[in-house]
């Protein structure tokens, strides 16, 4: 997709500073709020307008950014109703709630930073890819695994030519067993719908990378998986509903998982946004009860196979079931092998033809393995017109469609 040239907000004049691009968060949530905000003002990007549901929460996070309020918003069709006030939008609302918005801000012409998953429906894909042809406005899907210091060195791997011809994909996305607890058994995408289903809402961002690696699209997917453990069936005898009255020792005790974690991040600052103590959160909320009451339906363990137009084949596992909470990979090719490990920044390419063995680390820190802050950098250059949008949004959508299909697939159709 074509880039956008500089327009009069955003883009460089002669003779002049290139002016501050402006944005308005829409969702003001972990994502929205702590996440894109933060990195937007740190790069130099003005917050100018918030729209968030809850009270304290848009408080919160308009008082960081000195945001006054008359810009602040209780829902967004309010916002919209404003015309384009605004550079640039990002949409980090719930996951059911991100197509009407970008909708709206494509209407009005805007550049747009779209949380993942884009939607919930197949169908929507294509609504949303003839809403942007229609618009002066783009849209970049946040698919962070792009923007990593890691993931792009392992590209440039295979742009090198040193792999040989690629023949397969083989990535594991280690989901690690709190985590998936904190948000696919207690927090936001622990029931579909409202929320994506596990591979969307979780591996997109896999799904994505295989995308991106393979270099075509995708034409075949097959997928195996399901809720293994966290059933009421697998609850140990004597197990309380609330962790804090629990007696029973168990891994998933939400004291124990919050407890030994930094207080100022996340996970735990989910727990206390808005001032809330941890302790209340647990003994009044969904984050202190136990894993096994049944209140959650996402799969925890799940198994893809993707065939790609050029024929190279990517398998994706995904699983709560992992100590470490990371990324592993193998690149097969005809000429080399890559082994990949992403919380530690390390690649490692063995030549079939020399016999050698090549071991490259590189850094990982920040969010997503530096993803956020690469992500939200390549947006902003976009903005003012000194690159392209970093992904063309039909690219982007196709990993969706892979875990539309993977999900079809796993449950029998």
């Amino acid at each position: 997709m074509a880039g956008r040239t500089a327009g009069a907000a955003g883009g460089h004049r002669l003779g002049r500073e290139p002016a501050v691009i402006r944005v308005a968060i829409v969702g003001g949530g972990n994502r929205g709020g702590d996440a894109y905000a933060r990195l937007l003002a740190q790069q130099g990007a003005e917050v100018t307008h918030l729209v968030e549901a809850r009270a304290p929460r848009l408080r919160e996070v308009a008082g960081r950014h000195q945001i006054p309020p008359e810009r602040q918003f209780a829902d967004w069709p309010a916002f919209f109703a404003l015309g384009k006030v605004a550079d640039a939008v990002v949409i980090a609302t719930p996951d059911d709630q991100h197509v009407a918005p970008c909708l709206a801000a494509l209407a009005l012409g805007y550049d747009v930073l779209l949380e993942k998953p884009v939607c919930l429906a197949e169908t929507e894909l294509d609504a949303l890819l003839a809403a942007e042809q229609a618009s002066a406005g783009r849209v970049t899907v946040c698919h962070v695994l792009r923007a990593t210091p890691f993931f792009r060195a392992v590209a440039d791997v295979v742009a090198s030519g040193r792999l040989g011809q690629l023949v397969g994909i083989v990535l594991t996305e280690n989901v690690a067993s709190w985590h998936y607890a904190h948000s696919y058994v207690r927090g936001n995408w622990r029931v579909s719908p409202p929320a994506a289903p596990f591979i969307l809402a979780k591996s997109v961002h896999d799904l994505d990378v295989l995308r991106w690696l393979a270099g075509a699209a995708p034409v075949r997917v097959e997928s195996q998986g399901g809720l293994h453990h966290f059933r009421p069936e697998s609850r140990p005898p004597g197990a309380a509903a609330c962790c804090l009255d629990c007696s029973v020792a168990c891994p998933y005790d939400a004291r124990q998982i919050y407890g030994a974690r930094p207080t100022d991040a996340w996970p735990v600052t989910v727990l206390t946004a808005g001032g809330q103590s941890l302790e209340d959160t647990l003994r009044s909320g969904p984050y202190g009860e136990c894993v096994y009451l049944g209140r959650n339906n996402v799969a925890d363990h799940q198994a893809v196979t993707v065939t790609f137009g050029n024929g190279v084949t990517g398998q994706l596992t995904a699983s709560a079931f992992t100590h470490n909470n990371t990324r592993t990979l193998k690149l097969l090719g005809s000429h080399g092998e890559l082994r990949g490990q992403m919380d530690r920044g390390e690649t490692e390419v063995h030549d079939f033809l020399s016999g050698e063995v090549q071991t490259r680390f590189v850094e990982t820190g920040g969010n997503h393995g530096g993803g956020d802050a690469g992500l939200v950098a390549g947006w902003l250059a976009s903005l003012r017109g000194e690159t392209k949008v970093p992904v063309a949004l039909a690219e982007s959508l196709d990993s969706h469609r892979m875990a539309f299909w993977a999900e079809r697939s796993r449950l029998g159709g």
